[in-house]
């Protein structure tokens, strides 16, 4: 099944183009990549200059996905097991084109 912005938080994110839109840490923001590794509260982030992990839960990320398509998605939504997130409910106003 291909990814869209409906359904985009539950899907596996490992592999796809990441950046970090807004955040509490200022440093944090903008760091962009693609995400390697993704735990329960944070995704690993490889960028040009090394890999950085970054915590879910104060952060939103902008995802580009296959079609070109970017969608914005609210960390606290992503924060959970990737495995467990497909059976989590979720209001769509937390993620949005």
């Amino acid at each position: 099944m291909m990814i869209t912005p409906e359904n985009l938080v539950r899907h596996e994110l490992i592999g796809l183009p990441i950046e970090v839109v807004e955040g509490r840490n200022p440093s944090q923001v903008g760091i962009s990549g693609r995400v390697v590794d993704e735990t329960r509260n944070t995704f690993l982030i490889e960028t040009r200059s090394g890999d950085k992990r970054v915590p879910k839960s104060t952060n939103s990320f902008l995802f580009t996905l296959s079609q070109g398509l970017k969608v914005k998605a609210v960390g606290s939504v992503l924060v959970s097991q990737p495995e467990n997130r497909i059976n989590k409910k979720m209001r769509r106003s937390r993620w949005k084109l």
